[in-house]
């Protein structure tokens, strides 16, 4: 059987949840069955150090949102390289159905990471005119597999909600010297922008702190919205938390960071499903998280993480402080979320689940080019 070229899209290589899994999926395609690239069309960024070296890559450096020259780059690529499927992540949707309409015209499935749906509206007829050139959809929580069918009136069995996966951690480096108190340690892995809330985070701690004052907040991120994080530094002085959090900015090693911690927190407004709750499991970090998104679910509704209403620090300070209390209760929940995590989240499975709607969708076509239209993905 011929390979299968695929090339993943993203605008950039940036750290976040969605350019991690376009990242881990290019590195975990079956070599036997996929000739596998990757394409940031406005700039690199940390997550090209994780790319293995059988990942072709290309970056357009596109200079705005219509550059014909970033377009002509990626047909010519497209050409040179023999792909079949245009992978796109997000909003890199707009160029990949652009370049889908030049021969030898790619079959486009598109990735929906929205995080934000909670809290923003997209336009959709603008997503609509888009869609018309993708011939599958991929989302990464229900919400926005509703959002494709009923909005974008795309068919409804070319829509398929697939959870975001994590790869299994190595054995990694030495435990770094992290700050605060073993058994008091407090992690938030979340880029810094307004969707993750941090505020919540941090009046919460003040509320953990009056009982808990050897209670310590790492934060782990990005920087992505600097206004919001001058106000999250703001904050810190406000709550009087100035020598109780710590931050860390971004990690290349989260999984030896987190070994040193007690317990992972997220306070977000709305999400997707966050990768950061899978890295906590991987490691059996216990969990408080707010109930958005795909929270829930991957939490297993309470089972394997303490799961609060957002916007509630009362609330969210409660659960911290139940879970910094019981040492115990710790190690259940975290070894339960960790087998949650190797069974339903897994890189193995849930790229076979990718990998078969490459192979619906390319089924009616083989490997030359395609007619256009939607293909069931039942």
């Amino acid at each position: 059987m011929n390979q299968i070229g695929v090339l993943q899209i993203c605008d950039s290589l940036a750290a976040g949840g969605m350019e991690r899994v376009a990242v881990n999926l290019a590195n975990g395609l079956p070599r036997d069955r996929f000739r596998s690239h990757i394409c940031a069309t406005r700039a690199d960024g940390p997550m090209l150090e994780l790319v293995h070296s059988h990942v072709k890559r290309i970056c357009l450096h596109r200079a705005g949102r219509f550059d014909h020259a970033a377009v002509r780059r990626l047909v010519a690529y497209i050409r040179d390289n023999h792909i079949h499927i245009l992978h796109a992540h997000g909003t890199s949707l707009f160029i990949a159905s652009v370049t889908s309409l030049a021969k030898p015209q790619p079959l486009v499935i598109w990735h929906d990471h929205f995080g934000r749906y909670a809290t923003e509206e997209r336009p959709a007829w603008l997503y609509r005119l888009a869609t018309k050139r993708v011939d599958a959809i991929l989302t990464v929580n229900e919400p926005l597999a509703t959002w494709a069918r009923e909005r974008l009136h795309f068919p409804a069995d070319c829509v398929r909600y697939v959870p975001n996966f994590v790869c299994e951690p190595t054995n990694g480096h030495e435990l770094p010297e992290l700050p605060g108190q073993s058994g008091s340690r407090i992690v938030c892995v979340a880029n810094f922008r307004q969707q993750k809330d941090h505020h919540n985070l941090l009046r919460a701690m003040r509320k953990v702190m009056l009982q808990q004052p050897q209670a310590h907040l790492i934060l782990i991120g990005h920087i992505t919205e600097s206004s919001y994080f001058r106000d999250i530094l703001s904050e810190i002085e406000a709550q009087d938390l100035t020598g109780h959090v710590s931050i860390l900015g971004p990690s290349k090693d989260v999984y030896t960071m987190l070994r040193g911690c007690d317990l992972g927190v997220l306070s977000s407004s709305s999400e997707g499903l966050p990768l950061a709750l899978l890295e906590y499991g991987m490691v059996s970090l216990p969990v408080v998280a707010t109930q958005v998104g795909q929270c829930g679910e991957v939490l297993g509704n309470g089972q394997c993480g303490l799961l609060v209403p957002p916007r509630d620090p009362g609330r969210l300070s409660n659960a911290i402080l139940s879970l910094l209390g019981s040492t115990s209760r710790r190690q259940e929940l975290g070894g339960k979320l960790r087998e949650r995590v190797l069974e339903a989240y897994s890189a193995r499975k849930l790229i076979q689940r990718i990998t078969e709607v490459y192979e619906n969708v390319l089924q009616p076509h083989g490997p030359s080019p395609p007619e256009r239209g939607p293909v069931s993905l039942r």
